[in-house]
C-alpha cells in the first residue's frame, strides 16, 4: 500500500509518500517547505491571509505529487498553529478542499497526539534503541516532551517554539543581551512545569536536523547523514553562541541552515540546548522522521 503523509506544523509543511509493507515504511519521496503559517499568530492569535494562502499553494503542489505517485491513501494533520489561531477553521477549509479529492479530511491533533506520533517514529526508527529515552519534539509553535522506556510514561506539550519565542522575545538583529537572556528564562520557566528527561535524549524537527546539518556544514540537507546522526552537548552550546552574536545576513549565508529557517533558528537552539542541560546529557540522537512518519507506522500497524 502506498501512503501518503502530509504534517502541517507552525513553520514547515511536510510531506512524505511511503510504501508500507508489514511494518516497514520505504520513503519514495519526501517534501519539506517552509511556510510560516504561523507568522504573527502570537500577537494576533489569528491566521494570516498570506500565510494561509502561502501554505495552502504548497498543500496543492503536494497534491499533485500524491496523485503522480498513485497513493492508496492520505493522511493529513496540522498541529500548533491551527490548534490556537481563532480563525483555523479558515486554513482547515481551503485544506479539505484541497484533500478532498483523496477523500480525506486535515485533522487537527492536540499536543499529546503529536507527541506519541513522534514517540512511535523514534521507536521504529531506532530500533535498536534500549532502555529510557527522552524524545523533543521542537516545532514553531511548540515542543514536546515525551518521556519512557518501552511505553510512553509520561508526556508534555509546552506552548515554546522557535517562531513563536523569537516574535515574542527577539527584536533586535542579531538578539541583545538583555533579548538572549529573556529567551532563555523563558525556555527554563516552561521546561521546569515539564517531565524530568531521563536516558538517551532524541530530538527530532527542523530546529535539530539543521543544527546536524550546521555542524557537519552540509551544503544540501542530506537526510541520510543527518538521521542518526549525534549532537555532542558541546557542539550544540557553540552553535547557540554563534547564532545568538551572528546577524541575520551572515546567517543567510551559514551551510546546512536553510535561509528561510535562518531567523528562527537561534531560539529552537536555545530550547535544544536547555533541554540538554536538564536532562545532564551529553548528546542528542538526531531523528529526521516525525510526526508523519509516525502517522506512517501508525498506517502500517
Amino acid at each position: 500500500m502506498r501512503v501518503a503523509a502530509i504534517d502541517v506544523g507552525t513553520n514547515t509543511a511536510l510531506l512524505t509518500i511511503a510504501d508500507l509493507d508489514g511494518t516497514a515504511a520505504v520513503a519514495v519521496e519526501e517534501r519539506a517547505e517552509i511556510v510560516r503559517l504561523g507568522e504573527g499568530l502570537d500577537r494576533t492569535h489569528r491566521l494570516a491571509a498570506p500565510a494561509i494562502a502561502r501554505t495552502l499553494g504548497v498543500l496543492h503542489g503536494f497534491a499533485e505529487r500524491i496523485e503522480a505517485l498513485a497513493c492508496d491513501r492520505v493522511i493529513a494533520v496540522a498541529t500548533e498553529a491551527v490548534r490556537k489561531a481563532i480563525n483555523g477553521g479558515d486554513f482547515t477549509s481551503g485544506a479539505d478542499a484541497i484533500l478532498g479529492r483523496f477523500a480525506t479530511e486535515l485533522q487537527v491533533i492536540d499536543g499529546e497526539r503529536e507527541a506519541r506520533l513522534c514517540w512511535r517514529a523514534v521507536a521504529m526508527s531506532f530500533p535498536a534503541l534500549e532502555g529510557p529515552r527522552t524524545v523533543v519534539d521542537i516545532g514553531g509553535g511548540s515542543t514536546e516532551l515525551i518521556v519512557g522506556t518501552s511505553e510512553v510514561e509520561a508526556v508534555v506539550s509546552l506552548p515554546i517554539g522557535s517562531v513563536r519565542l523569537t516574535e515574542r522575545l527577539l527584536g533586535s538583529d542579531p538578539p541583545s543581551a538583555d533579548e538572549r537572556a529573556r529567551l532563555w528564562a523563558a525556555v527554563d520557566e516552561a521546561l521546569a512545569g515539564a517531565p524530568a528527561p531521563r536516558g538517551t535524549l532524541v530530538g527530532l524537527a527542523g530546529t535539530v536536523t539543521t543544527l546536524s546539518a550546521m555542524a557537519q556544514s552540509l551544503v544540501t540537507y542530506d537526510g541520510a547523514r543527518v538521521h542518526g546522526s549525534r549532537l555532542s552537548r558541546a557542539t550544540v552550546d557553540e552553535l547557540v553562541e554563534r547564532l545568538g552574536t551572528t546577524p541575520l545576513a551572515d546567517k543567510l549565508r551559514t551551510p546546512g541552515l536553510d535561509p528561510k529557517r535562518a531567523d528562527v533558528i537561534y531560539a529552537g537552539a536555545v530550547i535544544l540546548a536547555r533541554v540538554m542541560a536538564r536532562a545532564g546529557a551529553a548528546e542528542c540522537l538526531v531523528s529526521d522522521r516525525g510526526i508523519r512518519w509516525g502517522l506512517l507506522y501508525e498506517a502500517a500497524a
